[in-house]
């Protein structure tokens, strides 16, 4: 998988196309392989195993599941993307968001990401998408 680097980043549009942002690979402080995300002047970090992770809860389940997109202080609704990017049974046991009070938005800036990398499919209505595997 090509890794996109900052000053090669993918250029994506959320769900709904009403934004656009970039995410690139780095390694942070700890050494860690995070995939950063940049929407305006905000900066997320996520961790890089996410991507092979959600692709392959999506090759499990099998079908649709809502993005559910929501900010870290906010309860996620049950069975989305955003529950499983934050939740304790996921592969890495906890948030892929890596930067405190910046960890939500799972469901939102990642599906894009897998989409364009060919490995999922994403709704692209106004409101309350899905994605699945490919």
């Amino acid at each position: 998988m090509e890794k996109r680097t900052k000053e090669n980043p993918w250029m994506l549009k959320t769900p709904p196309g009403s934004s656009s942002y970039t995410m690139h690979v780095d390694t942070n402080k700890d050494g860690i392989e995070v995939i950063v995300c940049t929407v305006g002047a905000t900066i997320l970090h996520y961790d890089y195993r996410c991507i092979n992770d959600l692709n392959q809860m999506l090759k499990d389940r099998g079908d649709w599941i809502a993005l559910g997109s929501a900010d870290e202080k906010k309860e996620p609704k049950p069975d989305t993307v955003e529950e499983w990017g934050r939740s304790s049974s996921n592969p890495i046991g906890g948030w892929y968001g890596l930067k405190k009070n910046f960890r939500g938005r799972f469901g939102m800036y990642l599906p894009p990401l897998l989409e364009e990398l060919g490995l999922a499919e994403v709704e692209h209505n106004a409101r309350n998408n899905r994605m699945r595997s490919k």
